[in-house]
């Protein structure tokens, strides 16, 4: 009640400002007077919200899985415009997906949407808390978190409420964390401990392309690179070449491939960095690979990563030295190469944090840091077989996931 009561109350000032606000005027319309476009209400739905981009691009292996093995429809909600542009590109040609704005938790638009659907699950990805949200669908079907997590600040906010979060929480039939610290968290603020399960994350729930050893032996015999130790510079931006070949004229005897993410930046590296200091070659130039005499492989070509990654000796991850923010630290990492990044990892924080607390990759700010890395891979100072534990604990995620929702409908 007092929950419903303060929301009308914070609704005024809203609409007043909305009136001279452009901006803010078209968020409420598309959140809370949008046209419920329902494609057939006959059906019997999972709904699933999402926050955002994150959230609707990681979720996309749970929806495949329910519309591969069931005849439900699923409902997807997001709060931000950007996760709405993502999801209609994903899902334009599934009949059996509709897509709303979420309605920023409002009791009259989240009945209004339940009059419309058969619900058979809700499913919260993250730990998006909306209590009117939870409460009406409970009601319903069943409640469910999956990909659960309680960051530092969110568990200290969620601490000082969890008198009342015990009583909502007593409404979810389900909470699938993270980790092992998510799972904990979330029984300390009031989710009742037999409803809660540590169940790894859907981010990390990867396949890529294997290869055998044969294949990446063919791979170095192809490049002429079988008695060298390579070092991959993948998805580089502009100026950590720079700092890459600094480290690289330190390391001693390696041959460097340099992939930079936008291959139109690759004529600028050539006239800035290699010429007339590096006998160098460039991918798509290359007969029979490379020469004898060349010391650096400038990839002009898209696509290849992957299989670089996997035949190097030591992978450098792009985007993590310049504030970008980080490209995928995972496509090293599944080939068994320790990852070294820089310190910007915006876009890659939770992998990056579960990379340095299991000592399977190196986060440097310096060349002699760097430099360092290598030596501690060359000294087979990480244990291989951590990652693959990464791996295990957060294989077929979504598939798992999937089958202990479909356990409780």
């Amino acid at each position: 009640m007092f929950y419903n009561l303060s929301r009308i109350i914070i609704y005024i000032p809203l609409f007043i400002i909305s009136v001279f606000c452009g901006k803010l005027r078209r968020f409420l319309k598309k959140r809370l007077f949008q046209k419920m476009t329902i494609k057939n209400q006959e059906k019997d739905y999972v709904w699933i919200h999402c926050a955002s981009v994150g959230e609707i691009n990681l979720s996309e292996s749970l929806v495949r899985e329910f519309l591969a093995n069931t005849d439900l429809r699923v409902l997807i909600t997001m709060v931000t415009d950007t996760g709405r542009a993502t999801a209609e590109d994903k899902y334009k040609e599934n009949k059996n997906v509709d897509l709303l704005y979420f309605p920023l938790d409002d009791l009259f638009q989240i009945r209004k949407i339940l009059s419309k659907i058969n619900l058979k699950a809700l499913i919260i990805v993250e730990t998006e808390i909306w209590p009117n949200l939870i409460e009406e669908a409970s009601k319903k079907a069943k409640v469910v978190f999956v990909n659960g997590r309680i960051s530092d600040k969110s568990f200290k906010s969620y601490k000082r409420i969890s008198i009342y979060l015990k009583k909502l929480f007593s409404e979810v039939d389900l909470f699938l964390m993270q980790t092992e610290e998510d799972r904990e968290r979330i029984i300390n603020i009031g989710a009742p401990f037999e409803k809660v399960d540590k169940f790894g994350n859907l981010k990390f729930d990867v396949k890529l392309t294997d290869f055998t050893e044969e294949q990446l032996t063919e791979i170095r015999k192809k490049l002429g690179l079988e008695n060298k130790k390579i070092l991959v510079a993948g998805s580089t931006r502009n100026d950590e070449e720079e700092y890459v070949l600094d480290a690289y004229d330190k390391i001693g005897d390696y041959f460097l491939i340099l992939v930079p993410r936008h291959i139109e930046r690759v004529s600028d590296i050539e006239d800035r960095l290699l010429k007339n200091r590096y006998n160098y070659e460039k991918w798509n130039s290359m007969v029979q690979g490379v020469k004898k005499d060349t010391k650096v492989l400038l990839v002009d070509q898209m696509g290849v990563l992957r299989e670089l990654y996997a035949i190097c000796d030591v992978a450098f991850v792009g985007g993590t030295l310049v504030n970008i923010g980080g490209h995928s630290l995972i496509e090293p990492l599944y080939y068994r190469k320790p990852p070294i990044f820089g310190k910007y990892l915006q876009n890659v924080k939770e992998i990056s944090k579960e990379i340095i607390q299991r000592k399977i990759g190196f986060k440097v700010d310096t060349t002699q840091e760097f430099i360092q890395a290598v030596q501690s891979i060359e000294a087979k100072q990480v244990n291989l077989n951590e990652i693959d534990r990464f791996f295990l604990d957060n294989k077929d995620v979504a598939a798992k996931t999937f089958k202990r929702i479909i356990d409780i409908i």
